[in-house]
């Protein structure tokens, strides 16, 4: 999902260098698959072989004056399967020398121990080897959260336009996933909601609208059938509503 998200984002609506806007767009497509996660604040140190350092610090995070730009950085965590994803991670120039797209680790790899379903705990640093750099990720004591309340310029007004690009990301990876090389093991996913969605969407046709909105063909009672966004389709009672949950 990140590596898609990195290719196509302006094409959904979202754009492709800031962590915030990437985590909470990605934040939403995993979410419509059942998959919970959350933006975590982190300080990002860069070490290469020579043993030179670049430390990109966001303890001192804050929004700028007029609300429109996060000086800090930020991971999503998948607390489940005990993941992280940094969608952003080319935004440091010789990461970016790398050309080896998002990064995605795993949280187990912290230096405290972190259970499933946990998130990483406040000081854990991360490390992560990428070609010949040593990337360090410390966890920052302020949950992101409290950057994000619904009284936040920036976010307010996007909230919809996140939401909006994750429910187009996730229904391109759903394409995706229904392939007929990928679709036997995307049925053993551990995800109720994501196999449910793979029944019913997996012949249906597919569309963009004017809106530039993915939409599935499904059958309705006039036989023309009826064209739906992937949030507003139904699915059995017992399936596990999509997050984020408020």
């Amino acid at each position: 999902m990140p590596h898609l998200w990195a290719s196509i984002a302006e094409e959904v609506g979202a754009p492709s260098n800031i962590c915030v806007d990437a985590a909470l767009a990605l934040r939403h497509a995993f979410g419509q698959y059942g998959i919970r996660s959350e933006l975590q604040p982190v300080d990002l140190n860069i070490r290469n072989q020579e043993g030179g350092e670049e430390v990109f610090r966001t303890s001192e995070q804050a929004w700028s004056a007029d609300g429109t730009v996060f000086h800090g950085h930020c991971l999503l965590v998948l607390p489940d399967s005990q993941r992280m994803v940094d969608a952003t991670v080319e935004q440091f120039a010789q990461i970016a020398a790398l050309e080896q797209g998002p990064l995605i680790g795993r949280t187990a790899a912290a230096n405290q121990e972190i259970g499933p379903g946990e998130l990483m705990p406040p000081h854990s640093q991360l490390l992560v080897r990428r070609g010949d750099l040593l990337l360090r990720y410390t966890v920052l004591d302020e949950p992101l959260a409290s950057l994000l309340h619904d009284d936040q310029p920036y976010v307010s007004r996007h909230v919809a336009e996140h939401r909006r690009a994750g429910i187009n990301l996730a229904s391109l990876m759903l394409l995706a996933l229904r392939d007929p090389k990928a679709i036997g093991r995307a049925r053993q996913a551990p995800y109720p909601r994501l196999r449910a969605l793979l029944r019913v969407v997996a012949d249906a046709g597919h569309q963009v609208d004017a809106a530039r909105d993915f939409r599935f063909r499904l059958p309705d009672t006039t036989g023309q059938g009826q064209w739906l966004r992937l949030d507003v389709i139904p699915l059995p009672p017992t399936t596990p509503a999509a997050y984020p949950r408020y």
